[in-house]
């Protein structure tokens, strides 16, 4: 049941020297492949990642939050070409919500690594470090990583108590269920 995943699905940042098997790959990429897209323009472009070295080297990609990925034996970069729709970021955030879902279904653990609007360092914006590794035309833009692979810790889903249901409205804005 759908519920069920959601309820199971954690960040991941901690993997087991264990490659995903191709076919659990095949299924990630099938699962961003049929992401929902505003006016099925299909904005996104993804680049998957098996590469260590490559890995390794993506995981600078900022200097906080991505070098645990280097012990990620997958990634995949969800990049797009804006020309193509005004909602590309939107529509890269579906497709990497896709990942993370599927990921979970297949008993891997993943993990978002923002990219967009993050500092590589005082110089040179992580987008654009990443574009360079990647080998992106200058058009394309990096939304995230996914940093995926068998997780080595094992976090319960948040429990039901801690959701923030104080930030749901019923009909107007501020009214709350009692």
């Amino acid at each position: 049941m759908f519920i069920e995943l959601l309820r199971k699905r954690r960040s991941i940042r901690q993997y087991e020297a264990k490659a995903v098997e191709s076919e659990k790959v095949d299924l990630l990429v099938e699962a961003m492949l049929r992401s929902p897209s505003s006016r099925s323009l299909n904005p996104w472009e993804f680049v998957v990642i098996e590469d260590k070295e490559m890995i390794q080297d993506l995981a600078r990609s900022k200097p906080h939050g991505a070098t645990f990925m280097q012990n990620a034996p997958l990634a995949i970069a969800v990049c797009a070409n804006p020309e193509k729709c005004d909602v590309w970021i939107e529509d890269c955030s579906i497709a990497a919500l896709n990942i993370h879902l599927a990921a979970t279904d297949l008993d891997l653990g993943s993990c978002w690594i923002q990219i967009r609007m993050r500092d590589y360092d005082g110089e040179t914006t992580a987008e654009d470090y990443v574009k360079e590794k990647l080998g992106l035309n200058a058009e394309m833009r990096v939304e995230a990583i996914v940093a995926i692979g068998y997780g080595k810790e094992d976090k319960p889903g948040h429990q039901l108590a801690v959701l923030p249901f104080d930030q749901v409205s019923y009909e107007r804005f501020g009214n709350r269920k009692p």
